[in-house]
């Protein structure tokens, strides 16, 4: 269930944190796991982590932490539309300035080694002065200041189509960037008020790293050209598909605990024979096989908590899906209920069933908006695609209009589970009982986002947001493309409605009104058939008896530079 993509933490930066398909996420009767004898406890609450927190003075100096990754990373770029991939943004959080970092209860925090202090100045309108600590300098020398703001801005904002971004919420209501009373004051004036400014240039890159489009595209591919965190990039084995980290000396901070962190990629279910083979000290433990073989194996630690973390099916807008009635009938076919037991099954967690797209339940506004469009009803699912002029063709066999097959293709990552099989197999045959053939189409782990999902090249595909927070950050998600920009929403699917509403919501600055807001998009987006939610997905993974500061993070982000062993 759990990956390391999200355990870790990606609160995003700008765009979506995707881990790898449902796959890390399901669990089922595949080899290794039993009928469902888990003894479930509830959720982990709203603000609570399991990290095995240990001030600074109890974590012995040294030492090398290794960690599974699931795909190479080609571009590091987080504000690129293919720079979103979470593994990425999280790495680059301790490479690059993080401003803020989010608590346990889910509150941005200042950073003291990147701010004196950040606040809103003016409210008519809206300006956000931030003091930079003077300490702070980017690998090539320069203090960070209102030109990286400003850049970022530019570039992010969606103005010019040249830079390929993914995600614009928050800056494209800035209205100027400039420097303060002294080169270390910034001060952002918004055009429009925006709620969730702390999430902002998280984290800020240089400008000298995007003066042009090309360097904003393509500059940061398998590269990373400066930097100005505690650590810095050791070596890159792209052969050996292994990065390493390692603390940067001209880090003015505090220094970090570890000498080194090591990612290797590999698949997500060899995760849990390297962890038994002592390769790396963390693993994902949220399926029946993984739970069982590491709950009491030597030297490990299980840890969990609730994040910011949901599993959905998403469907494509193109053929026979640019219907919004066949989208709709997909949805109301599917039991999502049986869908959950199989992912559940074995898992010492329980999975409540998902009704919002924007909140999670544990999250103060959520309720649940999926109505009709959420509930099973073979029937009604049948009648849509009758509407829709697809005819029943007997039982067992797909309907046809025009001549033509309702045949559609799920694309699936090939790294997957057994577990994430059993699940995609039965919602197959679910869809078959409603009349919908599909196909189920594996592709290698390496291309499945990178070739596919953000290609928008499926029929239906399955993957996780992590870390849709704050709320504003949904956006990215369900709103309208422009041009070939597709934002977050892969899917290609939207509406006007949609996007006035969470842009709204957005500035508004009552959280109990913006979450009126939200929940009406929220509606809108069940509607539409764009994605079927299913559910929240608790953490659960393993680490190595003794890691201090890392596991399971909740709604928090992790300080890499506490990470590392007990004294």
């Amino acid at each position: 269930m759990d990956a390391r993509t999200t355990a870790r933490r990606i609160t995003r930066a700008a765009g979506l944190a995707l881990a790898v398909a449902l796959t890390v996420t399901a669990c089922g009767s595949g080899s290794g796991g039993s009928a469902d004898g888990a003894v479930r406890s509830d959720p982990p609450a709203q603000g609570a982590n399991d990290i095995n927190p240990r001030p600074a003075e109890q974590v012995r100096d040294g030492g090398e932490v290794r960690y599974p990754l699931y795909q190479w990373i080609t571009q590091w770029n987080p504000y690129q539309v293919d720079g979103t991939y979470g593994d990425a943004v999280e790495i680059m959080r301790a490479l690059e300035p993080n401003l803020f970092r989010v608590d346990a209860g889910g509150t941005f925090q200042p950073v003291a080694d990147y701010l004196v202090d950040a606040k809103v100045t003016s409210t008519s309108p809206q300006v956000i002065t931030y003091r930079l600590n003077p300490k702070a300098r980017w690998s090539d020398g320069k203090p960070l200041s209102a030109l990286d703001f400003k850049a970022v801005w530019q570039t992010a904002g969606g103005k010019d189509p040249a830079y390929n971004i993914s995600n614009s919420s928050g800056y494209e209501l800035i209205s100027g960037v400039e420097q303060g009373a002294d080169p270390t004051e910034v001060k952002v004036t918004f055009a429009e008020p925006y709620s969730d400014w702390q999430n902002l240039f998280r984290p800020l890159i240089p400008a000298a790293g995007i003066a042009t489009p090309e360097a904003f595209n393509t500059g940061w591919v398998e590269k990373i050209p400066i930097t100005a965190g505690p650590f810095r990039i050791g070596t890159a084995d792209k052969t050996a598909q292994t990065l390493q980290l390692v603390p940067d000396p001209n880090w003015w901070g505090q220094k970090p605990k570890l000498e080194k962190v090591t990612y290797r990629v590999m698949t997500q279910a060899a995760t849990t024979q390297a962890f038994l083979n002592n390769e790396i000290d963390f693993a994902a433990a949220g399926t029946a096989t993984a739970y069982g073989q590491l709950k009491d194996a030597k030297d490990a630690v299980i840890r969990s908590a609730s994040p910011w973390d949901e599993v959905h099916i998403s469907f494509g807008g193109g053929g026979a899906l640019a219907d919004r009635k066949v989208r709709q009938a997909l949805g109301r076919a599917l039991d999502r209920q049986s869908l959950i037991k199989i992912a559940n099954n074995g898992v010492p967690v329980e999975f409540k069933l998902l009704g919002n797209h924007i909140f999670m339940p544990n999250q103060a506004g959520y309720q649940d908006n999926s109505g009709e469009w959420g509930r099973f009803d073979l029937a009604a699912a049948g009648k849509l695609l009758d509407e829709a002029g697809w005819k029943a063709d007997g039982a067992g066999r797909p309907r046809t209009k025009d001549g033509q097959a309702l045949e559609l293709h799920w694309v699936l990552n090939d790294g997957t589970t057994q577990a994430q099989v059993d699940l995609a197999t039965a919602a197959q045959a679910m869809w078959l009982a409603a009349g919908v053939k599909v196909d189920i189409d594996k592709v290698p782990s390496n291309d499945f986002f990178a070739k596919y999902v953000n290609q928008g090249k499926f029929d239906i595909a399955s993957w996780r947001n992590t870390d849709s927070f704050p709320l504003s950050s949904s956006l990215s998600n369900f709103r309208l493309p422009q041009g070939d920009n597709v934002f977050g929403n892969y899917s290609k699917l939207g509406s006007p409605e949609i996007d006035a509403l969470l842009k709204k919501a957005a500035g508004t600055v009552d959280p109990v009104e913006a979450a009126k807001l939200y929940n009406q998009a929220d509606a809108g987006i069940w509607e539409l058939g764009h994605t079927v939610e299913l559910y929240q997905r608790p953490s659960v993974v393993a680490v190595r008896k003794g890691l201090a500061n890392d596991g399971a993070f909740g709604l928090a982000s992790q300080d890499l530079t506490l990470t590392g062993w007990e004294k």
